[in-house]
């Protein structure tokens, strides 16, 4: 399948009340999508990161009763798994998509990443646009850009990382659903390749240096 982008609905599927309703049709109408982007960008980020990185699109699969507020695919060097690997994403909610770096709950790699941001906060700063966003919650559409944190909001960061057991980060951006650019498949490619470059860094402090 080749990517042409996302449309109106398939935003609106998050809005679909019901879990077996929305199920079905994120299987046919999103998720196709998803599979598409995966495939079309693993060689690059395989390139990118130095390794071989495989494709991995959410199944949902655990949940019984509520529906998913979100959806993505995820490339991580692990065929089996990337919930506890440092890890790409795309995905949307039915508000937006969003191109990110991540470290979920599941990853021992959190502790590393915190002490790498901690000893690098300055040109992490310097070197990510100020429309990038971070957050701690995957599962939260909100998030923070970086032109509104300050020292004391990365601090609280790198202290949960290293703390909190089920803490996790996530950086990267968002495409309003309105933006035409989310229905332009090669422009859209495009700039996930582009903000994978800008994120590589992150990807690498999170890996202990050999």
């Amino acid at each position: 399948m080749t990517f042409n982008g996302f449309t109106a609905k398939d935003f609106d599927v998050f809005e679909i009340p019901g879990l077996e309703p929305r199920m079905e049709v994120l299987i046919e109408q999103v998720r196709p999508k998803l599979e598409a982007i995966g495939a079309e960008l693993a060689p690059f980020l395989t390139d990118l990161c130095g390794e071989p990185m495989h494709v991995h699109v959410a199944k949902h699969a655990r949940r019984k009763v509520n529906p998913p507020k979100d959806s993505w695919v995820a490339w991580a060097a692990n065929k089996r798994g990337y919930k506890a690997l440092p890890h790409f994403e795309v995905g949307m909610f039915s508000s937006h998509l969003f191109i990110i770096f991540a470290i979920i709950y599941e990853s021992p790699n959190k502790t590393t990443f915190a002490q790498a941001l901690k000893a690098n906060l300055s040109d992490v700063r310097t070197s990510l646009p100020d429309h990038f966003y971070w957050s701690m919650d995957h599962m939260a559409p909100e998030g923070t850009e970086q032109k509104q944190m300050d020292e004391k909001d990365f601090q609280t960061i790198i202290d949960k990382l290293q703390q909190v057991k089920k803490a996790e980060v996530m950086c990267g951006i968002r495409i309003d659903r309105d933006d035409q650019l989310v229905g332009d498949g090669a422009a859209l490619l495009h700039t996930v390749r582009s903000t994978f470059e800008r994120l590589l860094p992150l990807y690498r402090m999170a890996f202990p240096k050999e």
